[in-house]
């Protein structure tokens, strides 16, 4: 999750392809599927949930990088992140919309979860956001994808919106839960009403070595709070939670998502050879690909009212709030809505 923009506290939220059926079995992810993909219904399990036909790994910069693909191998490219804590899941009921349409639909899971792993026990375990961006842009070079629409919520849209402010080129457009996200960490210094201080009370949990050892021991059941919080009238069951929580047993997870809320307080240093980027995004930039920015009316968790971001898109852009109680994981719970931007940026 991120913070306030309003608020003053906006912060950055060739290897050969291959089936991961051992490591999807050790995270509990893989799944019967009952129908073929591309054809524009959800895959379906012995559970009767929605699944991904198959599941990839490839290695990309510093990561072997866990991924589900559908669709046609020469259709238009769609790249969809997730957030925390939350995982490809997010976008198990988007992807067969998008695919009936033709389009190439690549879900990765972001460092630190599922079957991402890191290629080096040497490299940091680092969670700050220009780093998750370079993860995706070395996951576009390593598949060959020149460029992509780009779409996120929560650390995904952070992702989304450094990718386009930094890398222009590599987007051709970008849907974008809760706006513009971009931000520095000076900002984060500055006090914030004790209301909305509340609504971060987790991120000062993890500021401690007590929150740290509390999120290791009660992950599972940490993140089924975060759920029910920030998608208040959601009514997910066990199994749809269960199904994404088993991303959240990789080994670097804890340490992934410590440091980021961490690096956001200024409480942990980053890598210097992230510091060109974070030095360009605490300018602000403004994000010149076609946007469509989207809000549920139920959303939970801490988020910018759109007057607060609408300026920092000087491309072709538009603002959709979609009703009937829909909360932070837009996607999962809105698919066909997030579906049709998706399609509908793709257009401009």
């Amino acid at each position: 999750m991120y913070n306030d923009n309003q608020s003053r506290r906006r912060f950055i939220g060739s290897a050969a392809t291959a089936a991961v059926t051992l490591a999807g079995t050790q995270f509990g992810i893989l799944e019967t599927a009952v129908a073929q993909s591309g054809t524009g219904k959800p895959l379906v399990n012995q559970t009767g949930k929605s699944s991904f036909e198959t599941l990839k790994q490839i290695d990309a910069g510093l990561l072997n990088v866990g991924y589900a693909e559908a669709g046609p191998a020469n259709g238009p490219v769609v790249i969809l992140l997730h957030g925390w804590p939350y995982d490809i899941y997010s976008y198990v009921d988007v992807t067969p919309l998008l695919t009936a349409k033709g389009y190439r639909v690549i879900v990765p899971y972001l460092r630190g979860y599922g079957t991402t792993k890191f290629l080096s026990s040497d490299t940091m375990r680092n969670g700050q956001p220009s780093a998750l961006a370079v993860d995706i842009i070395d996951l576009m070079d390593a598949l060959k994808i020149k460029r992509a629409v780009i779409g996120g919520f929560d650390w995904g849209a952070r992702t989304a919106n450094i990718m386009a402010a930094l890398w222009p080129d590599r987007c051709k457009a970008i849907v974008s839960v809760s706006g513009y996200l971009i931000g520095n960490r000076e900002a984060g210094k500055i006090p914030l009403p004790p209301k909305a201080e509340l609504q971060w009370w987790y991120q000062f949990y993890f500021a401690t070595e007590r929150g740290r050892a509390g999120y290791e021991k009660n992950r599972s059941d940490f993140n089924k709070l975060i759920w029910q919080i920030a998608s208040p009238k959601w009514n997910f069951d066990d199994a749809t939670f269960e199904r994404s929580a088993a991303s959240f047993s990789n080994p670097d997870h804890v340490s992934i998502v410590i440091h980021n809320y961490r690096w956001r307080l200024a409480l942990a240093d980053g890598e210097s050879k992230y510091d060109e980027f974070e030095k360009r995004l605490a300018e602000a930039p403004v994000i010149t690909v076609p946007t469509i920015t989207m809000e549920g009316d139920a959303n939970g968790a801490p988020h910018p009212p759109e007057s607060a971001y609408a300026k920092k898109f000087s491309g072709k852009y538009t603002h959709k709030l979609i009703t009937g109680g829909i909360g932070h994981n837009l996607p999962q719970e809105a698919p066909k809505a997030f579906a049709n931007a998706i399609i509908e940026v793709d257009g401009y």
